[in-house]
């Protein structure tokens, strides 16, 4: 479900006379905004920071103005009452007529704030008109159903091209870009727009565009799994990487080595930036653009899928004064999205905070970032032997990849400063291990490790489709969960719906493996143990795994069985 507010004085107002939300709340969000170029309105800003959501906002305002609110798609409306209005009345407004009495026109909408909207319909119409409340999102889906698509995606446009990658109709729209494969015909500049945009509308995080021997692969990442879409034509395959080539400001006469670039556009009045990586295969070049969006970073520690106690331990770690606290997992589990969150949690006047990524992904307010260049000499090791000059309080590098970096990061831990950074390990424990592989001594490690969180995302049940699930014998026996603990809780799965693609799942959070150095772990590291020695002191103390935090979110009803399986490998024997 989404809503499109326009009063969002009045909406505050009301959310705060009926003790939704507090002034703190309201005031934190107003901050937000402050810092955020790209931030959505206020009550945008309280939904993203899950102060509400959309379903309590929609209940408050039908509360507070005596209307009612329906499920569209339990409603039968005749073509008759949808020709009431056009078309276009009916996307311009985001409204559905659901029923004509007597007169009386009866519109779904979505926002009962927005009294020009039905004031503009009344006179059009010559009507008296009344109002209901409904989700946009079927508002949305009745209108493309009652009037036509609301917007054009690739597979529609694809049906006006020719055999020459021409369209039938004339089009206006023109660009400066031009190169000899043709790329810069409006054709397809609008079919390489559209495949953005719909990866985006779609949530995808990484667009790959995949030559093969007999057609041409177009497949979104979504929620970390990918799904093949509408493809185009093989014989538009040259063109469609040319273009993107362009925006890249890649060589597109080059076609022998891998390229990288970075594209920003905008798309749906949101500035994105999209990081695109090229590489030569056997039937042409394959191109991954990871889509990074500014506005959907999640900003708080709360966003990631902790629980309470987790929460709890992280916050007594970032707010340590000096030492490594070090996050790892594989490339996609949300590793720079969780230090992200950590520094905008310390973010404040009194600390200076720099950071040496690879790239940059996101700005952050307030917090000085380098991107490293390793084509000119701008290493990580360069880069932080600089920024030790710069007197930091916190230091973020982006990953420790070899001996010169993890020795620099390790002096800054050992002489007051509070370090974060990102290793590729496949636990919490064995990042111990990696450091004194990588060449540090193990009573420098002992002594600078603070902390490790090892994490995976999984896969969130949609909300709108999620019904009770009891699962098989297996699948208890491989999560080791018992029918008691069942029974106890309600587990769910997605049925598939509309809002989620039919998959059952919409979103992603966090399953993770967190521990802190003790004493008794300090000692061990000091002694050469190894891995598996640590693991099984570090579950002596407390430390869950993996596999044991996504049980408690599957036992919570927030991921499936499945999901967990999928992400995590069973524990070994302690």
């Amino acid at each position: 479900m989404a809503l499109i507010i326009k009063n969002n004085d009045l909406v505050l107002e009301i959310l705060l006379e009926k003790k939704i939300i507090t002034e703190a709340q309201i005031e934190q969000g107003r901050e937000y905004i402050k810092s955020e170029t790209d931030a959505p309105d206020i009550v945008g800003v309280l939904k993203k920071l899950h102060f509400v959501d959309d379903e309590t906002v929609l209940s408050a305002l039908a509360s507070e103005f005596g209307m009612e609110v329906i499920d569209l798609s339990s409603v039968q409306i005749s073509k008759d009452t949808v020709n009431c209005i056009s078309g276009d009345l009916a996307k311009e407004f985001h409204v559905i007529p659901i029923e004509l009495d007597n007169n009386t026109l009866t519109l779904a909408m979505g926002d009962p704030t927005d009294l020009d909207t039905l004031d503009s319909i009344r006179f059009l119409v010559k009507w008296n008109v009344e109002a209901v409340i409904a989700p946009l999102n079927q508002i949305d889906s009745m209108i493309e159903h009652f009037y036509g698509s609301i917007d054009e995606n690739v597979n529609s446009f694809l049906e006006t091209m020719d055999e020459e990658g021409e369209i039938e109709t004339t089009t206006d729209e023109e660009d400066s870009d031009s190169d000899d494969d043709g790329s810069d015909s409006a054709p397809i500049i609008k079919l390489v727009h559209l495949i953005i945009l719909e990866a985006f509308k779609r949530r995808a995080s990484d667009i790959h565009l995949e030559p093969l021997e007999r057609k041409f692969r177009v497949r979104y990442r979504i929620d970390g799994v990918l799904i093949e879409v509408d493809s185009p034509p093989k014989y538009l395959q040259t063109n469609i990487i040319s273009r993107l080539k362009i925006m890249a400001h890649l060589d597109i006469a080059e076609k022998r080595v891998p390229q990288d670039g970075r594209i920003q556009i905008k798309v749906m009045n949101k500035g994105i930036d999209l990081r695109v990586s090229s590489i030569p295969t056997s039937h042409g070049e394959s191109l991954v653009m990871r889509i990074l969006d500014k506005s959907s970073i999640m900003i708080d520690i709360s966003s990631l899928g902790f629980f309470p106690d987790d929460i709890e331990v992280v916050r007594k770690i970032i707010n340590m004064p000096d030492g490594i606290f070090l996050v790892t997992g594989p490339t996609g589990s949300g590793k720079t999205t969780s230090l992200y969150a950590f520094l905008n949690t310390v973010n404040e006047p009194s600390k200076k905070i720099i950071t040496a990524e690879d790239p940059v992904e996101y700005n952050l307010e307030g917090i000085n970032q380098v991107q490293i260049r390793s084509e000119i000499g701008m290493t990580f090791g360069l880069a932080l032997r600089a920024m030790m000059r710069q007197s930091p309080n916190i230091i973020m590098v982006g990953e420790i990849r070899d001996e010169e970096t993890a020795g620099i990061a390790v002096n800054a831990a050992l002489t007051g400063h509070l370090v974060f950074s990102t290793l590729h390990t496949n636990d919490a424990p064995s990042a111990i291990s990696r450091l004194i592989d990588i060449g540090i001594k193990p009573f420098l490690v002992a002594s600078a490790v603070r902390a490790v969180m090892a994490q995976r995302l999984v896969r969130k049940i949609c909300t709108h489709c999620a019904e009770p699930y009891e699962p098989d014998e297996s699948e208890l026996e491989f999560l080791g969960i018992s029918k008691e603990d069942v029974e106890k809780s309600e587990i769910l799965k997605g049925a598939g719906c509309a809002e989620c693609s039919k998959t059952g799942y919409h979103g992603r959070i966090g399953i993770v493996e967190l521990f802190m150095i003790s004493d008794e772990i300090q000692e061990m590291i000091f002694k050469g143990a190894s891995s598996f020695e640590i693991k099984v002191e570090a579950r002596k103390l407390g430390m869950r795994t993996l596999r044991e935090d996504g049980i408690r979110k599957v036992l919570a009803g927030i991921t499936t069985v499945d999901e967990v399986l999928r992400v995590s490998v069973a524990d070994s024997e302690s």
